[in-house]
């Protein structure tokens, strides 16, 4: 049972890991040992496979959040002379923007609103009309919403015009199918503790080896260039700079699991039935959800806020973090929301209890109409 020490991490990450996951960071490594070493090497094998990416791509890891990741890789593959053409419908499709503005490197974007997807004929016909793009980025799945954005056409638009994707794909990979067989990119993004399950402080991208073998000179930086990252890794299988030794350890760990799992398959699988009993289970409270089934991904649900005054989100957020069940505010523009995670070390079993709380404390909260504004 969850308890307020310990509670479940019901949000977009950092997330609840398994005790196994946890129990690999108890010991210390040596940075240049032999042993580590192979472990790193192990870690970046397994990425590359998961991604369906041998042969073709290699797995350059950084230090730090999964944005540190997407600067890394941004910096890194986008020339000081390209363009970056960036679809964004939330807050992270925004923050590839600002990160392109802070680089001073040329960007344009495609807009949708939160609750809307990417567009892939827009994109066609911006690509169409502006030969100066040379890379698109895209979210896979937008967790500002929730949303799971149409990669699969965004793709291949992308490479019919001969351009080169970078995909952030910090909140999908190893739940949500992605495969560079399938889906052509140069380079895809994610971190260790998000649907893979292990602790924060890695972020890792998987990089056409054509694609990052032409990217020498382009970073803005020492420590996120990861093409030499990838050089130094390649010499003698070390990092540049001092590794989370701990965090990979875990996740080393946290990646036997997954493949224990099923790998994607089986790690989606679950993920869904999380997501349709907190549907289902929200619904029947009275409670709205902002996307529709047909546009939601099995990783975070966005709901609206209700409009009974006695609703307070901090309230409501105390009451439940009390019974051990830790959820996220929300992140729209467009609407009052609050957001609820169906990903991490939990089951049906953990959602049913947090609907039981969710009950409890809107009936301490003296809220009886959980209808948003729009509906009241």
């Amino acid at each position: 049972m969850p308890t307020r020490d310990e509670p479940l991490l019901l949000t977009p990450g950092p997330l609840t890991t398994s005790r196994q996951t946890k129990a690999a960071m108890v010991r210390d490594w040596g940075s240049r040992d032999t042993e580590f070493i192979a472990l790193n090497a192990r870690v970046r094998q397994r990425l590359v496979a998961l991604a369906g990416g041998e042969g073709t791509h290699v797995c350059v890891p950084v230090q730090g959040s999964g944005t540190f990741a997407i600067e890394a890789t941004v910096g890194t593959l986008l020339p000081r002379d390209g363009k970056m053409l960036v679809l964004v419908n939330g807050a992270y499709g925004q923050r590839i923007a600002r990160i392109c503005e802070i680089m001073g490197r040329a960007c344009a974007t495609i807009e949708t609103p939160e609750d809307v997807p990417n567009d892939p004929a827009a994109l066609d016909s911006a690509l169409a009309a502006d030969g100066g793009v040379t890379h698109v980025a895209v979210i896979h799945c937008e967790t500002t919403s929730g949303m799971l954005n149409p990669l699969a056409e965004v793709a291949t638009v992308t490479a019919r015009h001969g351009r080169s994707l970078i995909i952030d794909a910090m909140s999908a990979f190893g739940a949500i199918p992605l495969d560079a067989r399938e889906i052509p990119f140069d380079a895809l993004v994610a971190s260790s503790n998000k649907c893979l399950e292990g602790v924060p402080g890695m972020g890792f991208a998987i990089i056409r080896e054509q694609a990052l073998a032409k990217a020498a000179g382009n970073a803005h930086s020492l420590s996120l260039d990861l093409h030499h990252q990838w050089t130094a890794m390649e010499g003698n299988g070390q990092w540049r700079f001092t590794p989370p030794t701990h965090v990979i350890a875990a996740f080393d760990q946290a990646l036997t699991e997954h493949a224990a799992e099923g790998g994607v398959a089986g790690r989606g699988a679950r993920y869904r039935r999380n997501c349709e009993v907190l549907v289902e289970g929200m619904r029947a409270l009275g409670f709205a959800t902002m996307l529709p089934d047909r546009l939601q991904a099995p990783i975070i649900v966005t709901f609206h806020t209700p409009a009974d005054p006695n609703f307070d989100f901090e309230t409501f957020y105390d009451h439940l973090r009390a019974r051990g069940y830790a959820i996220y505010p929300g992140k729209l523009t467009v609407a009052d929301s609050f957001r609820i995670g169906c990903i991490g070390r939990i089951d049906e079993d953990d959602i049913r209890g947090v609907l039981a709380a969710i009950e409890e404390a809107l009936g301490e909260m003296g809220v009886d109409n959980t209808a948003p504004a729009m509906a009241a």
